[in-house]
This record gives structure tokens, C-alpha cells and sequence, in this order.
């Protein structure tokens, strides 16, 4: 269902999908756009028409603006670690394989200085450079104490997660969402009050969904002053919002699928 204003009602509701049946509204009356549609596939990969559909090819090009960072491989055969093509990327990957890319075009159209003082925030004294090879760039980290710079092949899983989460909060193209699920994976405690820095600097210019177990980076969010706290409990089988009564439940109605 598509529908304009708070609350679903028929007087409202502009695209209604039931099974393979979908319509959208024409005045006042419906009008069936497809009668075939795949069970198994979305109605948005299926009826998404400016013509016939304007209103869901406007929904599914705001859902498609969305950002999730769900997980950053770390392992040895992470594909952040490796040399990539050196190509223009104003949106880190889901999986940073393209990291160094995304850090160069940072430095080149972003924020160069919000970039370096994120690195400086995190690692004192620390610095980031991309290595070109025959086309290909690969990250370099520099810290006062090492004899010579590390490659991505060589970090820590925190550092090179750290790093990941600086590009991708840093991107010179901000969406309107992003989600960041768990980012405290894998950090050393200390950084975590770094990152609700660096969340905080990126929700200025997007708004930022966090999900997380983490009390000090929790604690680190909740000292922004237009942070908004949701915790969580399970009761019995559902999972709850603590302290939210009966009444308080958004007058939300769901069709039956």
C-alpha cells in the first residue's frame, strides 16, 4: 500500500498491491495496472511507472537513496585490503571493497579537512594516503611510532573498520538515511566515543538510524543534543519499545497480506 497523509485509509490510499493484483487510484475511482504480478517479486521491480504509476517510482527511487551499512568484512581476504582500480567513487560500496577510491574522491570534491581531523581524532598523530600502482590504489596508514606505512593488507580489523565508517560517513554525495548497524564491530573501546563524534558530524547532513549494543558509544550519541534514544526490550516472544503503553502505539493499520 501507498497512501498519502499519517494513517492508511481507503480515502487516502493511492497504490494497493494484493497478490498478483495491483491498482492505483484514477480520481475516484481504481484502475488495474497488472493482474499478473510475481509473488516472489517485488511490486516496485514490477510496477514502477511515471506513467502509470508515478507514485511508486517516486517511492522506490527515495527507498533506493537509502544507504545501509550493514557489515565490513575485516578478514584477511576482505576486499577492502586489496589494490582496487583507481576509479572516481562518491559512495562507499556496502562491502568497501572500493575504500581507497572512496577516500581519494573525498580529498578531491569532498571535505579533505573534515577527513584528516576524523583520522586525527581517532589515531593521533596518524595519517591516511592513497599509494597508486599501474592504475590501481591501495590505503596507507602512517602513526607515529611505525618505521614505515601500512597497507590496508596489514591493519587491524578495528582500524581498518574505523577507516571504512570515515569514508562512509565522509561521502562528498550525502543520502537522506543512512543506516549503520552495529558499528561498533570489532572497535577497540576507546574509539568508540570517537565514532559518536564522527556520527554526529555525518547526522548534521543526513539522517543517520544507528543500531547498537555499545553503552559508550550510545552514551557518546545520546550527548548530541538532537540524538533521539529508542531502547529496545524483548518481552516474552515481541520485541518492545521500553516504556511505550497501549495507547502510545502508532494507529497504524496493516493490511493482511
Amino acid at each position: 500500500m501507498i497512501w498519502s497523509g499519517p494513517f492508511l485509509r481507503s480515502s487516502n490510499s493511492l497504490v494497493d498491491r494484493r497478490g498478483p493484483l495491483a491498482r492505483v487510484r484514477d480520481g475516484r475511482t481504481w484502475r488495474v495496472v497488472s493482474e499478473h504480478l510475481s509473488a516472489f517479486e517485488s511490486f516496485f521491480t514490477q510496477i514502477a511507472d511515471p506513467e502509470r504509476a508515478p507514485e511508486a517510482i517516486r517511492v522506490r527511487e527515495a527507498v533506493r537513496a537509502w544507504r545501509f551499512y550493514d557489515h565490513f568484512r575485516s578478514d584477511r581476504d576482505a576486499p577492502a585490503r586489496q589494490a582496487q582500480l583507481g576509479t572516481r567513487t562518491a559512495v562507499l560500496g556496502h562491502d568497501g571493497a572500493d575504500l581507497a577510491a572512496a577516500w581519494e574522491t573525498i580529498r578531491e570534491i569532498g571535505d579533505p579537512a573534515a577527513l584528516d581531523a576524523a583520522v586525527e581524532d581517532a589515531f593521533p598523530g596518524a595519517k591516511v594516503d592513497i599509494s597508486v600502482n599501474d592504475g590501481r590504489f591501495t590505503l596507507m596508514f602512517s602513526q607515529h611510532g611505525l618505521l614505515r606505512p601500512l597497507s590496508a593488507m596489514e591493519l587491524s580489523d578495528g582500524t581498518l573498520r574505523y577507516l571504512l565508517w570515515i569514508a562512509a560517513l565522509h561521502t562528498p554525495r550525502p543520502p537522506p538515511l543512512m543506516v549503520l548497524n552495529e558499528p561498533e564491530t570489532s572497535l577497540h573501546p576507546d574509539l568508540l566515543s570517537a565514532l559518536g563524534r564522527l556520527i554526529a558530524c555525518a547526522a548534521s547532513r543526513s539522517q543517520v538510524w544507528v543500531v547498537s549494543h555499545a553503552s559508550r558509544l550510545i552514551a557518546a550519541l545520546e550527548a548530541v543534543p538532537d540524538c533521539q534514544t529508542v531502547a529496545l526490550e524483548k518481552d516474552f516472544s515481541q520485541t518492545r519499545i521500553v516504556g511505550q503503553r497501549e495507547l502510545d502505539e502508532p494507529a497504524w493499520y496493516w493490511p493482511e497480506r
